[in-house]
Order: C-alpha cells, then sequence, then structure tokens
C-alpha cells in the first residue's frame, strides 16, 4: 500500500509547470518601448477554458507583467505586438510499480490528466518577425484547475523577457 501511495504522489510531483523561452539573438530588446495586444486565440474542448473571461484574464495579465517589464500598452502603432494562444487537451499517463505476492508482479494504472499551453509572441512591429516566445505548460489532474494557474504561467514566461544577453 505505502508504495502505492508513493508512485502516486511521485507522479503528483511530476507534474509541474514547464516554461521554455526562444528569441531572436540579432534582436536589439532594447529599443522596444511600447507594446499591443494584437490577437489571442483560445483552443479547449474545456468550457471552463475556452472563455471570453479566460481571454481577458490572460490579456490583463500580459499587460500587467509586460508593464513590470518597463514596457507601456498603447491602442495604437506599438514597437511589439502581442499575440498568444491559449489551449488544452487530456492525456494518460502509464505508470508500472511492483504488485502481488512478494512484489513479483506488476500493475499498471492509467493516470489521466489535462496538459494546458500557453504561448506568447512578440513580434517587431516594424520588421514584422517574431523576436521573442515564451512557452509555458502546465499539468493538472483536472483541466479547470488550469485556470488558477494562468496567471502563473503568463507572469513565469514573461519573468524570462527582455532574455539576458549571451
Amino acid at each position: 500500500m505505502f508504495k502505492v501511495i508513493l508512485m502516486t504522489w511521485l507522479a503528483a510531483a511530476a507534474w509541474a509547470q514547464k516554461i521554455t523561452v526562444e528569441f531572436d539573438q540579432a534582436a536589439e530588446f532594447g529599443k522596444y518601448k511600447t507594446f499591443a495586444i494584437r490577437d489571442g486565440q483560445l483552443n479547449s474542448r474545456n468550457p471552463a477554458l475556452n472563455s471570453e473571461l479566460v481571454k481577458k484574464q490572460i490579456e490583463r495579465d500580459i499587460e500587467r507583467y509586460l508593464t513590470a517589464r518597463g514596457l507601456e500598452m498603447t491602442a495604437g502603432r506599438a514597437d511589439l505586438n502581442v499575440r498568444y494562444r491559449f489551449g488544452s487537451a487530456r492525456k494518460a499517463e502509464i505508470e508500472r510499480y511492483p504488485a502481488g505476492w512478494r512484489g513479483l508482479g506488476t500493475r499498471v494504472v492509467r493516470v489521466p490528466y489535462t496538459e494546458g499551453n500557453l504561448v506568447i509572441d512578440l513580434r517587431d512591429a516594424g520588421a514584422r518577425s517574431l523576436v521573442w516566445r515564451g512557452i509555458a505548460s502546465e499539468e493538472k489532474s483536472d483541466g479547470a484547475k488550469i485556470e488558477g494557474k494562468l496567471d502563473d504561467m503568463v507572469r513565469k514566461a514573461l519573468e524570462r523577457y527582455p532574455p539576458k544577453s549571451k
């Protein structure tokens, strides 16, 4: 019984937020002073994650965290155009652990979860090219719980803007 609890706990601990950042090495990030959120797309079958309220939350968070990074939001022409995509998908992980008499057998358990992905693109408005991309992934046992992590996903991705020069 202890092994089952331990394996379940380890599986839950493995469900953590992952952040990936890509950027154009040649971009001069110091020249960007303003931004505008131009497009946002939601792609989820879960109604809790595919609503106008989720879209508003993501946009508020993007505005808050980019402003905190020294950029100013504008409704007109901006240095950076922000586009984002958020989606979720149901997945399952197969786990095996010893079971049976003296642990000689193997027990296989299917553990369902939902993975949510948020992609934030910052595009140079003048050159019309992608200069920075942040990708945040969150895994939860219940898809509706990902909504509570959206602020964290945006914050952790945008904490890495502007990228540190090498």
